[in-house]
This record gives structure tokens, C-alpha cells and sequence, in this order.
């Protein structure tokens, strides 16, 4: 039973993998996550904070992941155009777009008012 546990967390990383090598979208938000991460780290943020930034990262790439699972999976049972199957991969897409605004929106509620009192002191 152990190996079969220790066995899903090596899909799961060529998951990962797999989601960063072919996934041009992933990758924007992996830079944008080590971007927020820095400012985190510059700005000394609290744990509330942290854990609000932690949450809204692994959400945008939860639904990444999920998006490309959908995708994957739209493409191989309709490899043909279907309006549906169209329909199906934009509202995964717009799942991805709804993660990323929200997490744009918690970063400029936390970062925002550091950066402007960052400003004001440097000018």
C-alpha cells in the first residue's frame, strides 16, 4: 500500500513537469508567483499575509492544471472540431482567468499600500 501511495506522488510531479514543458500560460505564472514571492520576502508581509499569497499561487496553478487535464482530455475523446468540446475548453480557460484576477486582486490589496509608502520614503 506504501508503494502505491509513494507511486502517486511520482504521477503527480510528471504532472507538474508535464504542465510547466508544455504549458506557455504556466510558466507566466510561475514567474509571476517568484515575482510575488520576492516582493513578499522585500516587504517583510505577515503570516496572514503569506498564507493569503500562498493560497492565491497554488490556486492559479491548481486551475492550470486542471485546465490542461481538461484540455488533454477534450482533445483526445473530440480530436474534430465540436462547439461543445469548444465550449468546454473556454470554460476551463476562463476558470484559470478567474484564479489569476483573484490573485492579482489579493496581491494589490497586500502589496499596494507597501509600495506606496516604499515610494513615498525613496522620493
Amino acid at each position: 500500500m506504501l508503494k502505491k501511495r509513494l507511486e502517486s506522488f511520482k504521477y503527480a510531479f510528471a504532472g507538474i513537469c508535464d504542465l510547466f514543458k508544455t504549458e506557455p500560460n504556466a510558466i507566466i505564472h510561475l514567474v509571476a508567483a517568484i515575482l510575488v514571492i520576492a516582493l513578499g520576502f522585500f516587504f517583510s508581509i505577515s503570516k496572514t499575509e503569506w498564507c493569503l499569497i500562498i493560497f492565491a499561487i497554488a490556486i492559479v496553478f491548481s486551475a492550470e492544471a486542471f485546465n490542461t487535464a481538461i484540455e488533454h482530455l477534450t482533445n483526445k475523446v473530440s480530436p474534430d472540431y465540436n462547439e461543445l468540446a469548444g465550449k468546454t475548453k473556454d470554460a476551463a480557460a476562463a476558470a484559470v482567468l478567474l484564479a489569476a484576477i483573484g490573485a492579482a486582486i489579493v496581491g494589490f490589496i497586500i502589496f499596494l499600500p507597501k509600495i506606496m509608502v516604499f515610494l513615498s520614503l525613496t522620493f
